[in-house]
């Protein structure tokens, strides 16, 4: 038995079809990617649509001067930006919503745990139930076979 919990990713419900509208008339031969936890009137209106390593290996290998409207997580866009300076990338939505908990993955918390480590001391753990761990894996392994 499989029960769904009603969760969603801020982020990418954040994204509204009118997003991809306004870029689409600002670029016409623009491409619009955007990740699978979007409304699904938004995927639908994009182009491209995959996980975050298909947006990253799909925007990287794409030809220079190309112009991408992203919808995803804004430091991962942002880094795209930088990164790619052959190709105009753009967040997809005018609106700035960042993720909580992704933002407080920083280089100063990691060094605080990679020191407590050292240290020999475990700070956080989160222990997963073997059973858990196996359907997980399941999960993980078919998500990654369609991307």
């Amino acid at each position: 038995k499989l029960i769904l919990w009603k969760g969603h990713c801020s982020v990418h419900q954040m994204f509204q079809p009118v997003h991809v509208d306004h870029f689409r008339k600002q670029y016409p031969d623009g491409k619009v990617i955007v990740h699978p936890e979007c409304h699904e009137d938004v995927v639908n209106k994009a182009d491209l649509i995959g996980s975050t390593e298909f947006i990253i290996r799909t925007v990287t290998a794409a030809p220079s001067g190309t112009t991408w409207a992203v919808g995803t997580e804004l430091n991962l866009v942002n880094r795209l930006k930088h990164e790619l300076g052959d190709k105009k990338v753009f967040f997809l939505s005018s609106t700035v919503c960042q993720c909580a908990t992704m933002f407080r993955i920083d280089a100063a918390h990691l060094c605080w745990a990679m020191e407590n480590l050292a240290n020999g001391h475990v700070v956080n753990r989160i222990v997963v139930p073997e059973d858990d761990k196996y359907w997980a894996k399941v999960a993980l392994d078919r998500m990654m076979a369609i991307s």
